[in-house]
Parts: structure tokens; C-alpha cells; sequence
């Protein structure tokens, strides 16, 4: 049996935003971020309690996935509530993370999924159906394609690249007890230096449709 889903984790200006699609419409599976999953809990309205709370969470998480599937990452998703999910958050900005990673875990119980986001890999490292990507290249060629995006100088995309993997340092250590990112926390690694988008998603998808080991 093939692989049931894919977690594609990103750094910044390793151009991944581009692969995740592809993957996704070459596969058939649908595509979750945290910006979709965001726009979808801010579109439905969450209830604060069940955002907090660990059980009403895990529900939550499972009926917003389910509208996900049924309208796609666009779609209006139709549950009611009494606050967004960004409002939900407040005070505690890690309800919000929490929530998310619901979503992940919901999304990889029910497969056909790629999921891109840094942490997704870890968040399902415990599933052996799930693929583990890490997408990134070498710091220069990520300044200079920030740089580039936002029309910044060389010496400002340096620094959003710094501060970026500082930032995911962070969380890995904060949220799942990592010290450092090996590649051997992946199934596969991908230097886009080299590779463009198109043949880094072609990479994925033949990995994705073979045997898991």
C-alpha cells in the first residue's frame, strides 16, 4: 500500500510554497496549511471553550476537517460559534498551535492529505503511512529568494531567514522536545538549490506512491 499522506516541512525561501500544490494534484489528496486551516477556523466562527479544552479540540478539529473536505481548502465551512479562532486564542496564542495541530493528527488519521507545515513531520512521527519531507537549501540561496519576493535588500532577507530558523528552533524544542533538526527525522530531503519546484514534486510523488518500509 502506498503512502497515506504526505507532511512536506518548509523552511523559509526554500520555495516550497510552490511543491506542496503539485504534490497534492498529482496525488489527488487534499492540501492543508496553516494558512488554510487559519482562514477556515476564522470563516467558521470557533468557540473559544473548545479550542482551550483538549477533548473539545480533538472534536472541533474533526468536524472543521471534515467541511475542509467537503467545500475544499476555499470553501465556506459552515460550523457556528461564538468567537474566531484567532480571538479564540487571546490571551494564549498557544490555543491556537494546539488547534492546528489537531487538525494535523485529524488529517493524518483520515489520510489523503498533504500536510505542509514545519512541524507535521513530528507532530505524525508515530504513523508509518505518513511520507516525511523536509524541503529547504543552502542560507544564501534562501536570502536572495526572500530578498527577491519582498524587494528587500540582501542584508534584510538574511536576516528573515535567521530569524525564521531561530524561530523554528524554537518551536521544535517548545512544543516537541527537539534539540536539533536531523535530516534522519525525514524519509526525504530536498535541496532546492539544485532542483526546481516541478522535479522536487515529482521526487515526492513517486516516493508517496511506493511501498512504505
Amino acid at each position: 500500500m502506498a503512502y497515506r499522506s504526505v507532511c512536506i516541512s518548509p523552511t523559509d525561501g526554500s520555495g516550497s510554497e510552490f511543491v506542496g500544490p503539485m504534490v497534492a494534484e498529482a496525488l489527488g489528496f487534499q492540501l492543508l496549511n496553516t494558512q488554510i486551516v487559519t482562514r477556515a477556523a476564522e470563516e467558521a466562527g470557533v468557540d473559544p471553550a473548545a479550542v482551550i479544552d483538549a477533548e473539545g479540540r480533538q472534536s472541533l478539529a474533526a468536524r472543521l476537517l471534515g467541511r475542509l473536505t467537503d467545500a475544499g481548502p476555499s470553501g465556506a465551512v459552515g460550523l457556528t460559534g461564538r468567537a474566531t479562532a484567532v480571538e479564540a486564542a487571546g490571551p494564549d496564542p498557544e490555543a491556537l498551535r494546539d488547534f492546528i495541530r489537531a487538525i494535523i493528527w485529524e488529517a493524518g488519521e483520515r489520510g489523503d492529505a498533504v500536510i505542509v507545515t514545519h512541524a507535521a513531520s513530528y507532530a505524525l512521527a508515530g504513523r508509518s503511512d505518513v511520507l516525511r519531507v523536509l524541503i529547504s537549501a543552502s542560507p544564501e540561496t534562501r536570502a536572495r529568494r526572500i530578498a527577491e519576493a519582498k524587494g528587500c535588500s540582501a542584508s534584510e532577507g538574511a536576516k528573515a531567514v535567521a530569524r525564521g530558523d531561530a524561530g523554528r528552533a524554537e518551536y521544535l524544542k517548545r512544543f516537541y522536545d527537539i534539540d536539533a533538526e536531523l535530516p534522519t527525522h525525514y524519509d526525504i530531503v530536498i535541496d532546492t538549490d539544485r532542483l526546481d519546484p516541478v522535479a522536487a514534486a515529482d521526487l515526492i510523488v513517486s516516493a508517496a506512491r511506493s511501498q512504505p518500509g
